[in-house]
C-alpha cells in the first residue's frame, strides 16, 4: 500500500489531521469528516472520503458557523 495513497482509509485519516492542523494553527477549526464510500468499480477497490465544513477549501466565516462548529451529515 502506498503511503502517498489518500483514499485508503489510512491515507484519509493522515489528509484529515493534516487538514485540521493547518487551520488550527491559523485559528481556525474546521470541521472534517471520513465516510466510507464503499468498493469503486472504476477505482477496482474501496475508498474513503474526506469531507469538510469548508468551503472552495477555505474555513467557513465565524458568523456563518453553527454553535459546536460542526454540520449535519
Amino acid at each position: 500500500m502506498a503511503s502517498n495513497d489518500l483514499c485508503t482509509p489510512e491515507g484519509a485519516r493522515r489528509l484529515k489531521d493534516r487538514i485540521e492542523a493547518y487551520w488550527k494553527e491559523r485559528g481556525y477549526d474546521v470541521s472534517i469528516d471520513l465516510v466510507d464510500a464503499g468498493f469503486m468499480p472504476a477505482m477496482r477497490s474501496a475508498r474513503t472520503d474526506v469531507r469538510s465544513n469548508m468551503v472552495n477549501g477555505m474555513p467557513r466565516p465565524a458568523n456563518d458557523r453553527t454553535a459546536e462548529g460542526r454540520r449535519s451529515a
